[in-house]
């Protein structure tokens, strides 16, 4: 079976030609940030054994280190890479293809290409340096910046990553399955902004294709031709709103343009028209590329300052006009994950606990990305938030739990968040304040003109717009005032808004025509719907009992839950009056309930409801509250049944005859006594309330007291968490170095066991500390005599004790040298030396045994050999061939012939021819194995002179005991 090809891999195969060389100028390179933790040491080296020496780029390592430890991470990094790397200075400048690694205890910034080093805020506790850094490179390199998240725990530099794709940067991950520790990693990759997920010695290769393409290449390549480049835009519209259902195309140009380079980049396509063609082919790149589109850079209490004044100036003055437990409004339009919204309900929480008020808070929360709503809805955020709220806010309003943080119910029950287009979807009425903070500044004018006109129709007549502090009001100055020029708050100017929400709607000329105004049977639907929609949103959101929703004439509008039990259809007509539907024995106590929250406008609780139910009853909560006045929602009431407890069957009570006059006597006294006992209920009812109210005191004490307790062990914890991160870092290190000192160990045996030296290392009180194995055959030693002292140790040398000479040296501190026997007749060279430390103190001896018996035996043949060398008889050797091999001074006195001259010679060259037959037949002899023989012949002296001489012939042997040659003694014979 064929694999069938994956065309957008081909397509980027085909376009994709990276340059050979980097490319980069010294003002003008890619500087890479990356943050690890515990398991990060072996990442950095896979890392940077894959990356060259020359890539033009410049590398800042940003690590959880122990302050208290001096970090050798530079020193091993340095083994794996031909770049330079330094531990960072103050001030210190970076430079491309160098690595930069920060020191212990220190936080990092970054600022016009300069390194600039801070304190820790806290040594031993909760810090996020990569996420300082991260966003410090974002703010200083831009486009340029890279951010790399490899092995860890926790959540360091998730945030970090959003500030870098805020700028159009590129960010990497390493995959789960490759970090030691993958809470980093996962953090980093559940952002969804990771443009890469690979294992650390993967990362170069595709960072060298990036960087060489997004910052060498020119950038303006893709609107060379600005009518292709429309024609192509356009399309991509297409391709997105099909996919996703949204349209970009009233989206800024160059904003849409410089999200689809980056992509180009991520994925080396030079054309627009090559990028097009890769998005037809791959439904996975339109989704990116729209999460690209929706990148909301945000935080909590985004702009500090700003929010100060819409809490100090906007908020009480807007509260103050309010009723007690009135609705406040307000709507966060484009919320991505949340952030903000959480910051308005906090603010506002906080103002009402200032003026000791309580208001109704609903909190429209809205975007068009599902997967920002989800983070939103589930309230969880990660621990590097601590950032940026402060500790009383942190602890107010959030809980934390066991790897991030979570929004207090009291908070979150104030939103409700809800996928909506701006463009097309209806907007809220009725609205106190609207934020829409750093989103219009990606859309285009014409749509900048219809949305604010909207806005100006959703607030209410004294309501507040918050926009972001780079975006403005443009030409729309008539529908808002100024309110807060340097941070953008404006006040809704009083006036009928142009807007059309929904429909295109008949505009009258001046507000006094309004009441006369006729709403499109079209508008009152979609208006009704939208209101539906909002309600069962909420119910969704909530866990709501079973309930009802009905309007000003008492007809049931809408169901939510099985309400069976409580509402019947009334025989005959069809009729939907609840009051008709109910329960005979609820009626009473529900249409009491209705009216009293109709008149005062509040929730009006009945609890312990009896209900007839099959014979028996069950016992029921009866809520009745006002549904927030919402569209075609205004005016309606909510009535929820909440069973009190299990129901429980009683038998009925049969009825009685009412036809005597003592039975209405007997219930009128039986009323009296139960207005007694009541009186008396609730008299022991106000006790009890004492009690409870006292108890509930010290029960407060002790959750305080708990509270107290519980901050204390979280503080404890969150310092564990850092020294465990700090601990796994140093032992990172000290694994690496305890490696290369076992290696160093290994190298150092094997070049004490080459040398064939004995060597026994002693302690300062003559224990044994370490031996080689040579030194076994003088000393019987195991690896278990280390630490016993060598003089319990019998020894194979004669009249030697290493005890008594090494004490002498320690004494001394002079090295002494001995030359001694053993017992199998060896001869060894023993020196006898202190051990000094690297500090250069002594802390023992070493001795070592070094064997000179083959030395001396040369020596003594060396002696011998000088004997026969200044021997006055000439003594030479022949080989088989009778070649001379061997020849002294002697010989050169007898024959005349000098040493390299007689070498060069055959022994026949010096046997007269008379003679030669006998003389080589005598030396053959030898060759065959006769020891020694002797005859008198004669030679040929250099000037050809015959001598008489007396010749001894001796066989020589090899080590296997073969004759290789033989030795011949000649003596001069005198003439007498």
């Amino acid at each position: 079976m064929t694999k069938k090809k994956d065309p957008a891999k081909d397509t980027r195969r085909a376009i994709s030609t990276p340059g050979d060389s980097p490319g980069f100028t010294i003002d003008r390179f890619p500087i890479v940030g990356m943050g690890a933790s515990a398991g990060g040491l072996e990442a950095f080296e896979s890392f940077f054994k894959a990356m060259p020496g020359d890539s033009g780029m410049a590398f800042v390592l940003i690590s959880h280190l122990d302050p208290t430890h001096i970090s050798i991470l530079p020193e091993l990094i340095q083994k794996k890479t031909q770049m330079k790397v330094h531990l960072i200075t103050d001030g210190l400048q970076v430079q491309p293809n160098m690595i930069y690694v920060i020191p212990p205890n220190k936080d990092m910034a970054i600022l016009n290409g300069a390194l600039h080093l801070m304190d820790l805020p806290h040594p031993r506790g909760f810090n996020l340096p990569i996420d300082s850094f991260f966003k410090s490179l974002a703010q200083d390199q831009g486009a340029s910046a890279v951010g790399i998240i490899l092995s860890g725990t926790g959540s360091d530099g998730s945030l970090g990553l959003k500030q870098i794709k805020g700028e159009l940067g590129m960010v990497m991950a390493q995959d789960e399955d490759s970090a030691k520790y993958a809470g980093m990693p996962r953090s980093a990759i559940a952002t969804g902004l990771v443009d890469y997920v690979l294992p650390a010695d993967k990362m170069p290769e595709a960072l060298i294709k990036y960087t060489r393409h997004a910052i060498v290449k020119p950038r303006n390549k893709i609107t060379a031709d600005e009518e292709k480049c429309q024609k192509t835009l356009q399309k991509i519209y297409i391709l997105l709103r099909t996919h996703t259902n949204h349209d970009f195309s009233l989206y800024k140009k160059n904003t849409i343009i410089r999200r689809v380079e980056r992509r180009m980049h991520v994925h080396q396509i030079d054309n627009i028209q090559d990028y097009l063609t890769y998005l037809t082919q791959s439904e996975r790149e339109v989704h990116v590329l729209f999460k690209d589109l929706l990148i909301g850079v945000t935080s909590f209490f985004r702009d500090p300052e700003a929010f100060a004044v819409l809490g100090e100036k906007c908020l009480p003055g807007l509260l103050a006009d309010k009723p007690e437990g009135a609705m406040v409004r307000i709507w966060v339009a484009g919320c991505s994950t949340g952030e903000e919204a959480y910051s308005m309900a906090i603010l506002l929480q906080e103002c009402m606990e200032k003026m000791n008020r309580h208001f109704s808070v609903q909190i429209f929360a809205t975007d068009i990305d599902p997967d920002a709503i989800n983070i939103a809805r589930s309230g969880l955020y990660p621990l590097s938030i601590s950032a940026d709220l402060d500790p009383i806010r942190l602890k107010q309003f959030f809980t934390k739990e066991e790897n991030h943080y979570k929004v207090k119910k009291s908070i979150r029950e104030m939103l409700v968040f809800a996928l909506q287009d701006l463009i097309k979807d209806p907007p809220f009425t009725k609205l106190d304040i609207i934020t829409c903070r750093n989103l219009l500044i990606y859309l285009g004018p014409e749509l900048q003109k219809k949305l604010f006109p909207v806005f100006h129709y959703s607030l209410k007549p004294d309501g507040f717009l918050f926009i972001g502090s780079s975006e403005s009001l443009g030409q729309e100055t008539t529908l808002f005032k100024m309110f807060d020029r340097k941070w953008k708050i404006f006040k809704r100017q009083p006036g009928f808004s142009r807007a059309n929400p929904i429909l295109n709607l008949p505009v009258p000329a001046s507000p006094e025509e309004l009441p006369a105004l006729k709403i499109p049977e079209a508008v009152r639907r979609a208006e009704e719907i939208s209101s539906f929609k909002l309600v069962e949103t909420i119910l969704q959101e909530s866990d709501t009992p079973p309930c009802v929703i009905i309007d000003e004439k008492l007809n049931i509008v809408y169901i939510h839950g099985r309400t069976g039990k409580y509402l019947e259809p009334a025989s005959g007509k069809a009729c939907f009056n609840i009051l008709d539907m109910a329960r005979p024995s609820l009626k009473t106590v529900l249409a009491s309930a209705i009216r009293k929250a109709a008149i005062v406008k509040q929730e009006i609780v009945k609890k312990g409801v009896d209900i007839e139910d099959n014979g028996g009853y069950i016992r029921i909560d009866l809520t009745v509250k006002p549904v927030p006045a919402y569209g075609a929602l205004r005016g309606m009431l909510m009535v929820v049944f909440k069973d009190s407890e299990k129901a429980k069957t009683k038998p009925k009570t049969p009825q009685k005859s009412d036809q005597k006059n003592h039975t209405v006597s007997r219930l009128e006294q039986e009323l009296q006594y139960t207005k007694e006992n009541l009186q008396t209920t609730i008299e022991e009812l106000e006790t009890a309330n004492e009690e409870l109210k006292s108890t509930n005191e010290e029960l407060q004490s002790t959750n305080e007291e708990l509270q107290s307790t519980n901050e204390e062990m979280e503080t404890s914890k969150e310092e564990l968490q850092s020294l465990n991160e700090e601990s796994a870092t140093v032992n990172a290190e000290l694994q690496s170095r305890v490696d290369e000192l076992s290696d160093a160990n290994d190298d150092m045996k094997n070049l004490l066991n080459s040398t064939q030296i004995g060597t026994i290392f002693l302690d300062m009180d003559m224990n044994i500390r370490r031996f080689t194995d040579r030194v076994i055959s003088l000393i019987p030693l195991a690896v278990s005599d280390i630490g016993r002292p060598v003089s319990h140790f019998a020894t194979q040398l004669k009249e030697f004790h290493i005890a008594d000479h090494a004490l002498q040296v320690l004494k001394d501190l002079i090295t002494q040298e001995f030359e001694v026997e053993s017992r199998d007749g060896k001869f060894f060279r023993t020196r006898i030396m202190p051990y000094r430390t690297m500090q250069n103190v002594i802390d023992g001896v070493v001795v070592t045994f070094e064997d000179i018996t083959e030395f001396k035996r040369f020596r003594l043949t060396a002696q011998r050999l000088s004997v026969i060398m200044n021997s006055r008889d000439a003594i030479l050797i022949q080989d088989k061939n009778s070649a001379i091999t061997f020849w002294n001074q002697g010989a050169a006195d007898i024959y005349g012939y000098t040493e390299s001259e007689a070498l060069k010679m055959n022994i026949k060259d010096m046997i007269p021819k008379e003679n030669r037959k006998e003389s080589l037949a005598f030396i053959e002899r030898a060759f065959t194995g006769k020891l020694f023989d002797s005859l008198e012949t004669c030679r040929m002296t250099r000037t050809g002179k015959i001598l008489k001489v007396w010749v001894m012939v001796l066989a020589l042997r090899d080590e296997r005991d073969m004759i290789n040659g033989v030795v011949t003694i000649e003596r001069l014979i005198k003439d007498e």
